[in-house]
């Protein structure tokens, strides 16, 4: 039997059995939802988006490690990692202070999921990445400058 026409069966075979058990109630697929309010993705600030996220006067902390390129090429696409050795750390939110609008993004961890995110966010110049990790009803935060030479957000 051909190669692709066996991927091509099973994979066939692997979505009819997930729509079947959706179809009968054993499989629920939820929406995503964003954690922070509405509020604090529109806030044109970096004071207001931490205020609307709760997190209006986060400790620094040595336990959370933000990696990304001292140099961005291109501002589109700037990889970030966060990795939060927090006990309990329950979201972590990535913030561009330059930013027109600072807070690109908000992840909630769910019970003993590990605190780490990997992503790519834009930025429009030269500015701090911030890190705001919530845990145990705190707020704690580190940062790391990256150098923007083109950028992303229509600059």
């Amino acid at each position: 039997m051909n190669a692709l026409r066996r991927n091509v069966l099973k994979g066939a075979a692997g979505a009819g059995t997930v729509a079947v058990a959706v179809a009968a109630g054993l499989l629920k697929p939820n929406l995503a939802m964003a954690v922070a309010p509405r509020s604090a993705f529109e806030a044109k600030n970096v004071g207001d988006a931490m205020s609307a996220m709760g997190a209006s006067s986060p400790a620094d902390s040595k336990d959370i490690t933000v990696k990304a390129p001292d140099i961005a090429e291109n501002g589109a696409v700037v990889p970030v990692e966060v990795t939060s050795a927090i006990p309990g750390t329950t979201s972590i939110a990535i913030i561009a202070e330059k930013n027109v609008t600072p807070l690109v993004a908000q992840f909630d961890m769910l019970g003993g999921t590990e605190g780490y995110i990997s992503t790519r966010i834009k930025m429009g110049s030269t500015a701090l990445i911030r890190a705001v990790v919530m845990a145990g009803g705190k707020s704690y935060t580190a940062a790391k400058e990256v150098k923007v030479t083109i950028g992303g957000c229509g600059g």
